[in-house]
């Protein structure tokens, strides 16, 4: 038998590979947790083409990302003591949603961003558009419907029974004519492929009308007299929805509205050219400032009593940037923009550089 000498040598020449391989487990090894933190700044001339062209205007208009990863123990206990990045579960950060799920409805945001961007440069320049129907976008799917399993999130139903559609209106007041329990045929693209799935129709909660049980919106494409290409990547989400805007009608009037700065931003924009809430603007901020941006525009959305009354510590998003810039220290300039018109009337007061 070991003596007490040589066991306590043997426990010394152990250690220090024990601490090792909890130091990897520590490390390397996920938890079922995500660290949300500043992400990147992205140079919009290399997203946005217009009439086949590339932006050579001086400066440049940025989008802004939150950077998302998968939390270790050690990553996890970082962001605890750390301003700018927090820790999130994954319910909190995709809902009920599967990771695939949850990329398939951010890529459908940038989409919808994407386009509504596009909508308001060509109205603001007077280009001539219109949308076309591409079907019915596919944002969930109920756990008793037929096609679960079948149709997928992110899937875009492109008509039933080989009837088509010219709007999701037409599509569910033609699903609702039909009886409970009648075996359709739908047809739908899967990552660009058509495919065609069998299910039977399922009674709908709300109206106890027949249904395939999804829940939707209209998949729709512009088309205008300009060709206008916004290719975003793997970015995925709404937010950067100002800036498309901004970096698309530069390129379509080409008169210089940066006049040589470096202007990032976030916030979503819709069909009136609103500018709306979003998450994350802290780091955000962060990134924008990281990149020598010097000018940064954050939505001064509405808040409303409702979220006042969920949330009494709620601020709207300049106000969020602005408390962000002075933890941080920068000289980037925080400008509150509550439309479209208000960031364009705020390019006309710079001065050239």
């Amino acid at each position: 038998m070991k003596n007490e000498h040589e066991e306590k040598l043997s426990i010394k020449s152990t250690l220090p590979f024990i601490i090792v391989i909890v130091l990897i487990i520590i490390m390397i090894f996920p938890i079922p947790f995500y660290i949300e933190g500043p992400g990147t700044t992205e140079n919009l001339k290399d997203f946005v083409t217009v009439n086949n062209k590339k932006d050579t205007e001086p400066g440049a208009f940025y989008l802004t990302t939150v950077g998302v990863r998968k939390a270790t123990v050690g990553s996890a206990l970082k962001a605890k003591f750390s301003t700018f990045e927090e820790l999130v579960s994954k319910e909190e950060l995709m809902g009920s949603s599967t990771s695939s799920e949850y990329d398939r409805i951010q890529q459908y945001y940038m989409n919808s961003s994407k386009n509504a961007a596009i909508e308001q440069a060509l109205k603001l320049a007077d280009v001539p558009y219109k949308m076309n129907f591409k079907g019915v976008y596919v944002l969930a799917i109920e756990d008793n419907s037929s096609f679960k399993g079948k149709i997928s999130v992110g899937d875009t139903v492109t008509g039933i029974d080989g009837h088509t559609f010219k709007s999701s209106e037409e599509f569910v007041d033609y699903v609702k004519k039909q009886k409970i329990g009648q075996k359709v045929t739908v047809s739908y693209l899967q990552d660009g492929k058509a495919k065609k799935a069998e299910g039977k129709l399922i009674e709908l909660p709300t109206d106890k009308k027949a249904g395939i049980g999804i829940g939707l919106t209209d998949h729709t494409e512009i088309e205008s007299t300009v060709p206008v290409e916004i290719d975003a990547g793997d970015i995925g989400g709404p937010s950067a929805g100002l800036m498309f805007t901004l970096e698309t009608y530069e390129q379509l009037i080409q008169k210089g509205i940066r006049k040589g700065h470096k202007i990032a931003g976030t916030g979503t924009i819709n069909t009136q050219g609103v500018v709306g809430r979003i998450g994350g603007i802290d780091k955000k901020v962060v990134t924008a400032s990281n990149n020598g941006t010097e000018i940064f525009f954050a939505p001064d959305d509405e808040i409303t009593k409702e979220m006042k009354k969920a949330e009494p510590e709620i601020k709207t998003n300049y106000e969020e940037a602005k408390a962000a810039a002075e933890k941080i220290g920068t000289k980037m300039k925080i400008v509150p923009v509550k439309n479209v018109q208000d960031a364009l009337n705020y390019l006309e007061t710079l001065k050239e550089k």
